[in-house]
């Protein structure tokens, strides 16, 4: 299939990995709030997510840290859609893409991370993400899940851990499920 017809065409059920980050106002609250909207999402079904980590800000302009997480997903929608509800939901939080700082604070940030075994390259998706391999506070809470994992065209999560440890990353406590819907752990998975 060509990746612009992967990026519309109706799939079947797809385990999808997202990215979730904030570091404006209530990052915490902010990333309860999107694991509630992400869970709300029609065709989708959220069946695992990370620990909260704290994550130095990689790039960019002097900004505080960064709260992220990732989150296991099943859904029924093709990419493009997926991403584009995903942009929904940022603009939701209070986010506009247009107006903010190339790699500056995000109130809330959700990307598309892994979409089942796809590897798309077009203008408006690129699969898996770009950079997921070279960032703590993606690798590090897919570890977390599964250290075998494989990305889509590379290798296993754990191949690449060893060239990002030094980024500054540390666990949290734990208190995202305060307030939102009961997730599956992985264990029930």
């Amino acid at each position: 299939m060509a990746p612009e017809q992967l990026e519309t065409a109706p799939l079947h059920a797809v385990t999808c990995w997202i990215g979730l980050g904030s570091n404006m106002g209530d990052p915490e609250q902010q990333l309860r709030g999107a694991m509630a909207a992400l869970q709300d999402l029609a065709d989708c079904q959220v069946t695992w997510r990370s620990r909260l980590y704290r994550t130095q800000p990689v790039g960019g302009p002097r900004q505080p840290d960064f709260i992220n997480a990732v989150a296991r997903l099943v859904t029924t929608l093709a990419p493009l859609d997926l991403l584009r509800a995903l942009h929904q939901l940022e603009t939701q939080a209070g986010r506009h893409r247009r107006r903010e700082v190339y790699w500056g604070p995000r109130v809330l940030d959700l990307d598309l991370l892994i979409y089942g075994d796809a590897i798309v390259h077009s203008p408006t998706l690129t699969l898996p993400h770009p950079r997921l391999h070279e960032r703590a506070f993606v690798l590090l809470p897919l570890a977390e899940y599964d250290p075998q994992l494989r990305i889509p065209g590379g290798g296993c999560v754990n191949g690449y851990l060893q060239a990002v440890l030094g980024q500054g990353i540390e666990t949290l406590p734990d208190d995202l499920d305060k307030q939102t819907q009961p997730m599956l752990t992985a264990a029930s998975v």
